[in-house]
């Protein structure tokens, strides 16, 4: 798949299309300083933690007019829609059982 580009913007002019990438094997890392023992051991590794409740990813149709509702509660609540979809199914679902 191309990358997109934004022609209309600066950024893309700057880019322009004779931008080629290089491979890593032609980067100078040379002036990037080795870290150290103490560095590397405060490190540590970001992203979602690891939990024993991971969420199943499944695919869904709404109508354009409900997701925008769902959207705009969310923003009110301060909270992604995705998780205000998930909160108003369980509460359904248990409701429902």
């Amino acid at each position: 798949m191309k990358k997109k580009r934004f022609e209309s913007s600066a950024q893309g002019k700057r880019a322009g299309g004779n931008v080629k990438p290089i491979p890593d094997s032609q980067i100078d890392f040379s002036d990037i300083p080795e870290a150290t023992d103490a560095q590397l051991k405060r490190m540590r590794r970001v992203g979602r933690p690891a939990s024993g409740m991971a969420k199943q990813l499944i695919a869904i149709r709404l109508s354009p007019r409900l997701l925008s509702q769902l959207r705009k509660m969310a923003a009110k609540q301060g909270k992604p829609y995705q998780s205000l979809i998930h909160e108003l199914l369980e509460k359904a679902a248990s409701r429902a059982a």
